[in-house]
């Protein structure tokens, strides 16, 4: 069952055992803007990230066991439809994706379906080295060539989605590893979804652990270029909503 549009911004924080810094990501984001409603979807998590973010003013959507991002975005996808919000926007728990860039990064949805908030678009220092820059190099290029605009960053999980996108993200939304970033973004592109970027700067995690270090970087070039082929091979959705018009602005 569906509700009425709701006008107001849904913010998505899939959150893994991210106590020490989900309270102040979500106090910051709503001293942001009034029109932000955060959702905090606790996947799994064995420390209290439930009851720190429920006290910083989220609603929390406490999962049975840990389901990844993509489990994790997907029950904030359903929830979202339930609610009738029109724009979600996909923000990291622990405090990288700067709230005050949120604005920038909806503001995509003027002109496309999905809207990146990218790292590598000439905005801020934050750089990767090696076989893992090698492989986001080599993804931005090809899913560039698919969406037929030039991305940088499509491992970014910071971005936004209107309804047409979540419609379609409900339809596919993988929990395979880069499901969430590389294998949804290219079945939405080739189900007909519009996707922009938007430049923005990443800042230093608030608290916990890294999910990445230097021992897994030698593995994420075959294992992202996997990814890829893997998601070429999806069916496509079948989206009834025609996709909006390019803005003149």
């Amino acid at each position: 069952m569906e509700s009425t549009p709701n006008p107001r911004v849904l913010v998505i924080m899939p959150a893994w055992n991210e106590s020490e810094a989900v309270g102040n990501t979500v106090r910051e984001v709503l001293n942001t803007d009034s029109r932000y409603d955060v959702l905090v979807v606790n996947d799994g998590s064995t420390d209290n990230t439930a009851a720190v973010a429920a006290e910083a003013g989220a609603t929390v959507l406490n999962l049975p066991f840990n389901l990844g991002v993509g489990g994790a975005m997907r029950a904030g996808f359903k929830y979202a439809r339930r609610c009738g919000y029109r724009q979600v926007i996909q923000v990291d728990s622990d405090g990288q994706h700067d709230p005050r860039s949120i604005d920038e990064v909806l503001a995509g949805l003027a002109h496309a379906d999905i809207s990146i908030g990218a790292r590598f678009a000439n905005r801020g220092d934050y750089k990767v080295t090696g076989p893992r820059k090698w492989a986001m190099q080599l993804l931005a290029k090809v899913i560039s060539g698919l969406a037929k605009t030039r991305l940088t960053d499509v491992t970014s999980g910071f971005r936004a989605a209107n309804v047409r996108a979540v419609d379609q993200y409900l339809d596919h939304y993988p929990a395979e590893y880069l499901g969430d970033t590389i294998d949804s973004l290219v079945v939405a592109i080739r189900s007909g979804c519009t996707v922009t970027q938007v430049p923005v700067e990443m800042r230093a995690r608030q608290g916990g652990k890294p999910s990445h270090n230097p021992a897994k970087a030698a593995i994420y070039l075959g294992r992202s270029v996997f990814a890829l082929l893997f998601a070429l091979t999806r069916k496509r959705s079948h989206l009834a909503v025609p996709a909006p018009q390019a803005s003149g602005a």
